[in-house]
């Protein structure tokens, strides 16, 4: 064979074996898709959850966000009012109806009645939308002397009341399942109470949940209606030395009317106790008496005379 055939079948064998590499590559990274593509809808870190990250940060971006403009967040509105009125009771009324004509209703009623400066202070629950009207109309009843209203945004905490609800759901059914397929006493016991404690924390959730949306769904407005001769909303204690004799002069009635409240509450036990401390000094008098009586057969005036001294005899 000569140089140029030799060199031909050398570079015919080379490109065969290029050819025959390249085919087993080819086969091997096929083989490798194919089994990543299997392996990982199945659990592994592949594509199925970077469908799910992407799908999570669509939802994110999208309408799964929460709604949080002004018109959807959850305020809690109170207020607070002093109005002066002419007549108390008819003022109480006229606020009662307008209150109840709205869809509200009364929470509490507390009334002074003594003419002039009678007192009312009323608890009134409003719907949240009509609480600014109410108190416009509330105002006009009289004068009004003082005005306080306060907000509270509780959407945040609303927001998240939701959610732990909703995993607190999710662990009490697991729970129960678990519980249908208990086999032994122990497991019954063990998994009943773990799901108790969990129907409890449910129901706390649901309860502060309810609370907050009576917060937010009806407002609260404290009323307080005075008389024309009613003291002011603001009256602060006098300084000076009329101040403080004034203030002397009632703690020392204050202190005799709490002493005479304790003499009346003494004296019915007092006449008893009297009676009978009288009765035994007496009969203590009455047993000393004849003791001090003298012995029988000596005369009172008599006195005794001591015995004769016999006389001393003179020395022979």
């Amino acid at each position: 064979m000569d140089g140029r055939n030799r060199r031909t079948l050398l570079a015919a064998l080379g490109l065969a074996a290029m050819l025959a590499m390249g085919g087993c590559s080819g086969f091997r990274g096929d083989s490798n898709a194919e089994d990543s593509a299997a392996v990982a809808p199945a659990g592994g870190p592949g594509t199925g959850q970077q469908a799910a990250g992407g799908a999570d940060a669509k939802a994110g971006a999208g309408g799964g966000s929460p709604d949080l403009r002004v018109d959807q967040r959850s305020i809690i509105y109170t207020g607070t009012m002093r109005v002066a009125v002419d007549d108390v009771d008819a003022a109480a009324r006229a606020a009662v109806d307008r209150v109840t004509g709205v869809g509200g209703f009364v929470g509490g009623d507390e009334r002074r009645s003594g003419g002039a400066d009678a007192r009312a202070q009323l608890t009134l629950r409003v719907p949240a939308d009509r609480f600014a009207g109410v108190l416009e109309d509330l105002a006009r009843l009289g004068r009004q002397e003082q005005r306080s209203v306060r907000t509270e945004d509780v959407t945040e905490e609303t927001i998240d009341l939701d959610a732990r609800i909703a995993t607190q759901r999710a662990r009490v059914e697991s729970g129960r399942k678990l519980l249908a397929r208990a086999t032994s006493i122990g497991d019954l016991v063990t998994i009943e109470g773990e799901v108790a404690r969990r129907e409890a924390d449910l129901a706390s959730l649901e309860a502060k949940k309810r609370r907050l949306a009576d917060l937010t769904a009806l407002s609260t407005i404290t009323l307080t209606l005075v008389g024309p001769e009613a003291g002011g909303a603001d009256e602060e204690p006098g300084t000076g030395f009329l101040a403080g004799l004034r203030g002397g002069w009632n703690a020392l009635v204050a202190s005799v009317n709490v002493l005479l409240t304790v003499l009346g509450a003494m004296l019915p036990f007092a006449v008893p106790v009297a009676v009978v401390v009288a009765v035994l000094l007496r009969l203590r008098r009455r047993r000393r008496a004849p003791a001090a009586q003298p012995a029988a057969g000596v005369s009172p005036g008599a006195v005794s005379e001591p015995p004769p001294v016999p006389a001393a005899r003179s020395a022979p």
